[in-house]
């Protein structure tokens, strides 16, 4: 899972929980749920009754005191509050993957498509079978003319990672690149992470 995703994830949850905790607050309030079931709420707990305002007069007249420049910073940090949620939903909807990448040679060939998924499935598959390496991820960002490979290799701990960047580049990327049969990915520029993976203890009997 990567950081973006998990705080994509985050975010969701944490406004579905404000706006569930305001819905279940108006909901008992309207449906007179604290009466109906001898339910006593919290001490200062807002919305009790269907009659309860969510400002009574005596808030606003307390909050309207607080100054000149009272009103104008809730007005400034709701609008900054829009416009982040603003900039997250577009940032959402602006992809940061090719989608479907051409298949054939130049031009590729109409309606023929392969999933960028499918590709960095592919080759992370192959990659995780090459000689000193114990696992591999790949992920293919940037526009179906221009794709960027994401690679990270972990080795294992005797793995060389000389002879591990070799074998990527002549074995599962050269796959790829003959697969597709595109100009663009024949050009495709590549980022490779390397780590190392830990060996786990042994226990001495």
């Amino acid at each position: 899972m990567t950081p973006r995703t998990v705080l994509n994830r985050g975010l969701l949850a944490l406004a579905g929980l404000v706006l569930l905790g305001g819905g279940l607050l108006i909901l008992f309030a309207g449906l007179d749920i604290y009466r109906r079931h001898d339910l006593v709420p919290p001490v200062g707990w807002p919305l009790t009754t269907p009659h309860d305002v969510l400002l009574g007069s005596a808030d606003r007249a307390r909050w309207s005191s607080q100054g000149w420049w009272w009103w104008p910073a809730v007005i400034a940090a709701l609008i900054l509050v829009a416009l982040l949620a603003l900039w997250w939903l577009l940032a959402q909807l602006h992809r940061r993957h090719p989608g479907a990448l051409p298949v054939g040679g130049t031009p590729p060939q109409e309606g023929v498509e392969l999933r960028d998924h499918a590709l960095s499935d592919a080759i992370a598959a192959e990659a995780g079978a090459l000689p000193g390496v114990e696992h591999a991820t790949v992920h293919i960002t940037g526009r179906p003319a221009h794709p960027r490979t994401h690679v990270t290799l972990t080795l294992t701990p005797q793995g060389a990672p000389g002879a591990a960047l070799a074998a990527l580049w002549e074995g599962p990327l050269r796959t790829a690149r003959r697969s597709t049969g595109s100009p663009g990915t024949a050009h495709m520029h590549t980022d490779v992470r390397l780590q190392v993976a830990h060996d786990k203890p042994h226990r001495a009997q």
